[in-house]
């Protein structure tokens, strides 16, 4: 499936997002997956954290989360948070709004 021009737009937009650890996008990494919207603007994707238990998930997750609010068109954000100790206490703080 080819994705939207607001897909496209939000994925270049994370490639600005760095991980302090690596030094490498988080769309390189491949932290964020599944990048997808709707007609309304309503971006849906899946954070996953580099390990289980990688200590920079939460400032990872906002900065992941004030990138995408940053694009033109983006009405909200729905967060998957995969494969992380913490994943449903840090999926619920992030789907609050910032």
């Amino acid at each position: 499936m080819k994705e939207t021009a607001l897909e496209q737009a939000v994925l270049a937009r994370l490639q600005s997002v760095i991980d302090p650890e690596t030094n490498t996008d988080v769309v390189r990494m491949r932290l964020v997956e599944g990048v997808r919207a709707d007609p309304d603007g309503r971006v849906h994707y899946t954070f996953r954290p580099s390990s289980f238990v990688c200590p920079l998930a939460v400032s990872l997750a906002v900065d992941i989360k004030k990138a995408v609010a940053q694009v033109p068109g983006v009405t909200s954000q729905a967060i998957t948070v995969s494969g992380y100790v913490q994943a449903e206490v840090l999926q619920h703080s992030i789907n609050q709004e910032l």
